[in-house]
């Protein structure tokens, strides 16, 4: 008798995943996991881009920067997920409809529901890894980026001012037209005090910013300028200046961040549950079902995206893939807003959570769910492929047509 092969005695431990399984999953596990990388890289750059512009004039910075776009990075998991898993579905789909593998396995007998299986499989992975993800890493995740975002905003002036900024410490607020690069020579200043007997504003065509050795104040050289001053009896005293010499503290007042649960977006699902079921709450009970709802709904729709990606997949044929792309994207786009215009709707007592909800979430599972049964039989020959048929034929026309080049076959 001979030795058992490694390979398929491991194999024999996973029954449920038979061949066909394991390559379907090969095939679109890493083209997702790549789409959802590159994803989140751009918008974590792009938002710390941002945030660096916003605290720029924060006494630290780079620590806060890279504390707020590390808390961003569930938010954006969220909305990277579906779009990279059905990104992925439909590389896959179109990459066997290519290689003529979906006709060979239709017709050898294998029905498009056992050659979506192991999408919808994987799918199911992923629908409990977002419910965490929307459920309770979120809500933490935002919180933690108010705190820092709090801190970082309320933790005092580094000393310098960049151009068109503005600075306040409690008492005095300073902005500036223009500024070098050091933020120390500035052009066009405007300040204003609040002083014990009024307010003072102060007006100069230049200053020098120049910061204290002891690191607690900085002094400002102002030249050519005006000062209005407010004063005990309710009159103002006009003074036009060569040179003024005006000090300010460094550090503002800091106050305090409030505690987690404030906002709906804060509570975890669990929390929202308990929450909608008391009797009395701070937030109102609409808002908090219509964000627990939110929460699932886009978390389970992820076992939909097959259904739809098969029957895009299949009726975009070679040279129409953007085609197919762009309606899908339409589609996700559309089910997103409406949640957000459910949301809204429920929040503002138009319409219950249950309807503003669970309405668009049952179109879009409708739909998926009708492509895919009308593409079972004839997954090329569908109202589905007709409509992308249709929009690229109009996109073939639109585009340019270049000299010597020959027109295109009429489909048959």
């Amino acid at each position: 008798m001979s030795r058992a092969d490694p390979v398929s005695s491991s194999a024999d431990h996973l029954p449920h995943l038979g061949l066909i399984d394991r390559y379907i999953l090969r095939l679109t596990v890493w083209p997702m996991l790549a789409c959802l990388l590159v994803t989140i890289i751009s918008l974590l750059l792009e938002r710390a881009l941002k945030l660096l512009d916003v605290l720029s004039q924060a006494d630290s910075r780079f620590g806060p920067v890279f504390q707020l776009t590390t808390s961003l990075i569930p938010h954006f998991l969220g909305l990277a997920l579906p779009v990279a898993f059905f990104v992925a579905l439909f590389i896959v789909v179109t990459r066997l409809d290519d290689g003529s593998e979906v006709a060979a396995l239709l017709a050898s007998g294998v029905p498009l529901t056992r050659i979506a299986a192991p999408l919808l499989m994987l799918s199911l992975v992923l629908t409990a890894f977002s419910l965490m993800v929307f459920g309770y890493l979120q809500p933490y995740s935002r919180y933690a980026y108010r705190a820092v975002f709090h801190a970082a905003v309320n933790s005092g002036w580094n000393g310098r001012l960049s151009g068109g900024a503005f600075i306040s410490d409690g008492v005095t607020i300073m902005t500036a037209d223009s500024a070098d690069i050091a933020g120390e020579k500035l052009q066009y200043i405007f300040v204003r005090r609040h002083l014990a007997t009024g307010e003072e504003i102060i007006t100069a065509r230049s200053a020098q910013l120049s910061r204290h050795p002891d690191g607690k104040a900085v002094s400002l050289l102002l030249q050519n300028g005006t000062e209005v001053r407010e004063s005990a009896d309710g009159g103002f005293t006009t003074v036009r200046f060569n040179t003024f010499v005006l000090q300010t503290n460094l550090k503002g007042a800091e106050t305090l961040m409030r505690s987690r649960g404030g906002d709906e977006r804060e509570l975890t699902l669990s929390e929202l549950a308990r929450a909608a079921a008391a009797p009395r709450s701070l937030i109102p009970r609409a808002t908090l079902l219509a964000e627990l709802y939110a929460r699932v709904a886009r978390s389970i729709v992820l076992p939909f995206l097959p259904l739809m990606a098969f029957p895009l997949g299949l009726a975009a044929k070679r040279g129409r893939r953007a085609v197919g792309l762009i309606l899908a994207g339409f589609v996700l786009i559309a089910f997103q807003y409406g949640l957000q215009f459910g949301e809204g709707l429920a929040e503002h007592g138009k319409l219950s959570p249950e309807v503003a909800i669970w309405g668009p979430f049952g179109l879009f599972a409708g739909f998926c769910v009708w492509v895919f049964v009308g593409s079972r039989r004839r997954p090329g020959e569908t109202p589905i492929s007709l409509l992308v048929q249709t929009l690229g034929a109009w996109v073939d026309r639109m585009r340019p047509r270049r000299a010597g080049d020959a027109p295109a076959p009429a489909e048959t």
